[in-house]
């Protein structure tokens, strides 16, 4: 019989470990499902920063906060980056991994209060308990277990905890891109999907504005002088929605029409909002074109349409690199006596922003939970030590390339 590689053998022996902290896990976890945390709320979101960046300091981190600028009047709290160098450089096969999580719900102040931290059996319950607080909880549980057990064969490790993930991180993302530039690998802390499943792919999203301009004639003495926009609008949002099915993994979605002022006016102007989704960046990019196409030929004579691009969430693609980061998992996964998914997701998080500038990404790494965003949320316990304990090998394992 083949004896055990050092590998398997630090794998195995993380279990027991994880499994020894899950009741100061679960303590853990209650007392961060008792803070209102909302996107809007930064005082909360700020005390959810403050315990961790203790615990990232009591872990040997350097730790910075950064307080964005608020975005569209609406204040956000800090953005936390903890940093630890290893004992093994670039040069000699070191390699810089970044985790990431966000400390902010979708949760309005009062829901703890409402909505307090239980447990019906193995089913952890509360605001925020698998999104995303029991996945940041079993990062830094992750790196307490390789902090104690001595193991520094990486170059460096870089936790980020971001403030706004909810609502799109408008404020956090410069940050996030900063701080994941120069890692080698991303694992993302979001939990896993209800099946157990990791999470190889989200789609990118694109927002776009369609100015129609027509114009303005009175509508019962001489409309045959105006040019109507909301005719010419309502054109397009059929022509728009029938590219949906033009390409694989791409939705198209007219999700706004204004027109008009008056119904004694021809209507001089038109909007549409428009939203593309893509599991690819050149999904992203033929649909544009066809929405500028389709804008650039309009039906109703006299009128003119003007596409803006408003955003992009760039997605979070499923590359060879990602492939060989979900191969390693899956290897750890079955020596710990599990078997492990993965899933491509319309949803977006900060992956997608780290994953589009390159960097090889993984996410749903956190136990096992669902229901998120609604009052029945919920995160199994079990799955908690094995979660905890295929996180720390996969990253130990990443951060010395010595080892694959």
């Amino acid at each position: 019989m083949t004896a055990p590689s050092q590998e398997q053998r630090l794998t195995t022996g993380l279990l027991p470990q994880a499994e020894a902290r899950l009741g100061n896990y679960l303590a853990d976890l209650a007392h961060l499902v008792a803070i209102d945390s909302g996107s809007y709320s930064p005082e909360g979101v700020n005390r959810m920063a403050d315990w961790t960046q203790e615990r990232l300091l009591r872990l040997g981190f350097d730790v910075e906060r950064l307080a964005p600028a608020p975005t569209h009047g609406h204040p956000v709290g800090d953005v936390v980056i903890g940093r630890k160098r290893g004992d093994l450089p670039v040069t000699h096969g070191g390699r810089r991994v970044l985790l990431v999580a966000h400390l902010d719900t979708v949760f309005e102040d009062g829901t703890a209060a409402e909505r307090p931290f239980t447990l019906d059996g193995r089913m952890a319950l509360g605001p925020g308990v698998s999104d995303d607080k029991g996945g940041l909880l079993a990062g830094l549980t992750a790196l307490e277990i390789l902090h104690e057990t001595g193991s520094r064969k990486y170059a460096e490790l870089v936790f980020l905890a971001t403030p706004d993930e909810e609502i799109g991180s408008p404020a956090s993302r410069p940050a996030t891109e900063a701080a994941a530039c120069g890692a080698h690998f991303a694992l993302a802390l979001e939990c896993a999907r209800e099946n157990g499943d990791l999470v190889i792919a989200r789609k990118g999203i694109a927002d776009f504005r369609v100015t129609v301009t027509g114009r303005a004639a009175h509508a019962g003495i001489e409309p045959e002088r105006g040019a109507n926009a909301a005719l010419a609008a309502a054109h397009l949002v059929v022509a728009l929605q029938s590219l949906n099915g033009h390409w694989d993994d791409v939705t198209v979605n007219v999700g706004v029409v204004r027109a008009g002022t008056r119904a004694n006016i021809v209507c001089p102007e038109a909007e549409l909002r428009v939203e593309v989704r893509s599991a690819t960046a050149a999904g992203i990019g033929a649909a544009r074109s066809a929405i500028e196409a389709a804008a650039a030929r309009p039906v109703v004579p006299g009128t003119t349409a003007v596409v803006e691009q408003l955003d992009l969430c760039p997605p979070m693609e499923d590359t060879p690199a990602s492939r060989r980061m979900l191969d390693r998992a899956r290897m750890i996964a079955t020596e710990l006596g599990v078997s492990l998914g993965a899933a491509a997701t319309g949803g977006v998080g900060d992956a997608n922003f780290i994953a589009g500038i390159g960097i090889p990404t993984l996410d749903g790494l956190g136990p096992v939970g669902g229901a998120d965003h609604t009052p029945q949320e919920w995160l199994d316990t079990s799955t908690v030590p094995v979660r905890v304990a295929l996180l720390a090998s996969l990253i130990a394992g990443l951060g010395d390339s010595r080892a694959r």
